[in-house]
Order: structure tokens, then sequence, then C-alpha cells
């Protein structure tokens, strides 16, 4: 049996593309949640960026909620990282 790190957390974010929306939170959760999280993205191909600072921040926005503007910048480093890591493994 796996001993699941409860302490874990994990935040998806939805961005699309060209739109002027800011992304929004559409996952988050701890231990067993968390790993749920990462293993879906996993599954579908999804880049992961490991933040811990900018994960906590973000679990204290409600789901389906867009993020607040502090986290602007924070948020489109993982961005441009995600773009940039989906398009060097094409």
């Amino acid at each position: 049996m796996t001993k699941i790190d409860e302490t874990s957390l994990a935040v998806a974010l939805e961005y699309e593309v060209g739109t002027r929306e800011a992304p929004r939170v559409t996952a988050k959760g701890y231990g067993a949640i968390a790993e749920q999280i990462i293993a879906t993205a996993e599954e579908h191909g999804v880049v992961i960026e490991s933040n811990t600072l900018l994960a906590e921040a973000l679990s204290g926005v409600e789901l389906d909620d867009r993020i607040p503007m502090e986290l602007y910048e924070a948020v489109a480093e993982v961005i441009a990282f995600v773009l940039t890591a989906s398009s060097n493994a094409r």
C-alpha cells in the first residue's frame, strides 16, 4: 500500500489561449485529491509545473472562479512555461 502525503497540494487551472479572460481554478485539493489531479493531468498529457507558493495562493480561490489580479504575473509565467514545454514536446 502506498502512503499518501496528506500535505501535498495540487491546483488545476483552465486557460484558453487568445482570450482576454483570466485563467480559472478548475480543481484543487490536498493529499489523495492532489494525487488524483496530478494523475489526471498526466493521463491527458497536461504539462505540470511545480510551484508550492503559487499553489498555496491559488488554493484560496473558489472553484470555477477566475484568478485574482494579484496572481496574474505569477500565473502568466506558468502559462508561458507550459506553452513552451508543450511546443518543445511536439
